[in-house]
Parts: C-alpha cells; structure tokens; sequence
C-alpha cells in the first residue's frame, strides 16, 4: 500500500509539473524564435503657443503661480522587431514641469489605437491644453522666471502605453513608460509660436 501511495504521489507532481514546463519551453521558443525587442521612441516635433502666466497675490498670502497653454508635440515610435507586430491600445500621456503636473492627460492622440508592423515607425500627435493650472513653490516660481526672461522651456513628457506584441496566434501583453526631456523656445509675443525640432531619442522602460 505504501508503494502505492508513493507512486499516486509521483503521478499528481508529474501531471502538474509538466504543464508548467510545456509553458515555460514555449515562453523561450517564442523569444528566441521572434525576438521581440523593446519599442523606441523620439520626439520629432513640438510647438508651444497661447502661453501665459499668472502671479496674482492676494492679501500677505502668495498665491501659486497659474499657467495657461497649448503644447502640441509629435512622437515617433518605432518597432525594432524583425518578426512581431506591436498592437497599441491605449496611450496616457502627461504633461510635466520640474516634476509638477501641468496636464494628468493629453487633451487629444491622434492615432489612439494603432497597429505597428514589423521594422516600422508611426507618428503619434499629443495636444494638450491647459487653462490655469496652478504650479504651486519653487516650481512655480522657476516657471515664471523662465516665461519672464523669454528662455527656453524645459517641460518633460510621460507616455505611459498598453501594448501586445502579436506573433500569429501568440500576444505577449506589455505596458512601456516613454519619458521625453522638451526645451521648447518662449514665445518671443503672447500670442506668438515657439517651435521645437529635435528627433531626441526618449528613455523608455517596461513595467
């Protein structure tokens, strides 16, 4: 009876080791056969306009510096793989100053959704609109300073992306973390454009 036992033992640990195994051989054949590589992005493109800044105080209390915007930025993304296919569905971007939020999410992302073949690029445009946003302390103060003197800019933008990589009837969920650095030029007159052409490659992270 003991003897038997051990085997029923043997029985239940191989039946559940060997699906998990079969699992494990076809997560390795799939890398090694389709080499899915990580996407890369840059920014090729972006305009600030309708730019303006608040400092009102009232009383002996300061109140946080408020901005008014509208940043348009074009971002490449590209597909390195030479055998899989890259689904986007969604694309969260926002738009950052020293770390503070101008913008949790682009007002518009032209496309939204998209399917990216094997070894190609495609242009995604990400508008933001802001209609004074506080940026309260010394970010807020830097941000003046920066509009005052006619400077550059600096704002930084997340993309926080759901992608699949798709092989045939294999899909591999992902979900990269684009960062680009912007210096984008003042507006010389209210009103006016400041145009940022760069093609910097932005750092890019999976979760």
């Amino acid at each position: 009876m003991a003897g038997s036992d051990a085997d029923r033992e043997k029985s239940c640990c191989c039946s559940c080791c060997t699906p998990l195994i079969s699992l494990g051989v076809v997560v390795l054949m799939y890398w090694a056969i389709f080499q899915p590589h990580q996407i890369r992005a840059r920014v090729d493109y972006a305009e600030l306009s309708s730019l303006s800044v608040s400092n009102a105080s009232s009383g002996s209390s300061p109140s946080p510096v408020t901005v008014s915007y509208h940043v348009a930025v074009n971002l490449s993304l590209y597909n390195p793989s030479k055998r899989v296919g890259i689904y986007y569905d969604t694309l969260d971007a926002a738009l950052r100053y020293r770390g503070a939020v101008l913008s949790p999410a682009a007002s518009a992302a032209s496309p939204a959704e998209f399917h990216q073949r094997r070894k190609a690029g495609r242009a995604v445009r990400l508008v933001f609109d802001g209609e004074r946003v506080a940026v309260p302390g010394d970010a807020g103060t830097q941000l003046d300073g920066e509009v005052r003197a006619k400077a550059e800019l600096g704002l930084e933008l997340s993309v926080e992306a759901r992608v699949r990589y798709v092989f045939g009837i294999v899909k591999v969920r992902q979900r990269p973390a684009v960062w680009c650095a912007l210096s984008i030029p003042v507006p010389p007159v209210p009103g006016g454009l400041g145009v940022l052409g760069s093609g910097d490659r932005c750092r890019v992270k999976y979760r």
